[in-house]
């Protein structure tokens, strides 16, 4: 345990050149645009849904409020 621990050298992080940075904003400007379309895409089936089952809800408690006053 007298010794030292030994410094770990690692290689120097390279450096980006501006036509690979472009490339690489051009890559994830075309991830972004395939990732709003999908979220749009769900969006609209989500919308669809809710609304299916909001109908749903109201069909339940309308035919429970008629179930109640015919036995009342």
């Amino acid at each position: 345990m007298s010794m030292p621990r030994r410094r770990i050298i690692r290689p120097a992080p390279e450096v980006v050149t501006a036509p690979d940075r472009s490339r690489q904003v051009q890559r994830l400007r075309e991830r972004l645009d395939k990732e709003r379309m999908a979220l749009a895409r769900w969006q609209t089936k989500l919308k669809r849904a809710f609304n299916a089952v909001e109908k749903s809800q109201k069909k339940v408690a309308r035919l429970e409020r008629n179930i109640t006053n015919l036995e009342a």
